[in-house]
């Protein structure tokens, strides 16, 4: 029997591309982007970027409790490696530092933002708004 090349039937199926934004993994793949989103957090972000906690800039310990932030932060690292890798433009940095830098923690770090209650070593869940059903 001889396989015509574009025949379903003998064609392998292709895996399909996988979402790279945390928001759309779950299981074992956003676990393994969360832990790769807590070290640059932690060994880039908060060292290099983070300033005192008040309360009219607060930050929760336990950021990763917060989906808001997962997403801003994961966004956030998702552009430093684009504007900053090997094969970025020299201007990559000043881009990542104007465009998504400032915005991104003036938002998290907002007195009403999603860290707004927290407090060093306390985390305070908070309920999302209610949302009426869709009717027509």
């Amino acid at each position: 029997m001889t396989q015509v090349a574009n025949d379903p039937a003998t064609q392998t199926p292709e895996e399909e591309p996988q979402p790279s934004f945390i928001l759309y993994q779950d299981g074992a793949r956003y676990g393994e982007t969360l832990d790769r989103l807590a070290f640059w957090v932690h060994n880039l972000l908060i060292p290099v970027y983070a300033r005192e906690i008040s309360s009219g800039a607060p930050w929760c310990s336990q950021w990763w409790r917060h989906p808001e932030a997962v997403a801003q932060l994961h966004g956030l690292s998702m552009a430093w490696q684009e504007l900053t890798g090997a094969s970025s433009n020299l201007t990559g940095p000043a881009v990542w530092h104007r465009d998504f830098l400032g915005p991104v923690m003036t938002s998290l770090r907002d007195p009403s933002g999603p860290f707004a209650g927290c407090k060093p070593g306390s985390h305070r869940d908070k309920p999302a708004p209610p949302v009426e059903p869709l009717t027509f």
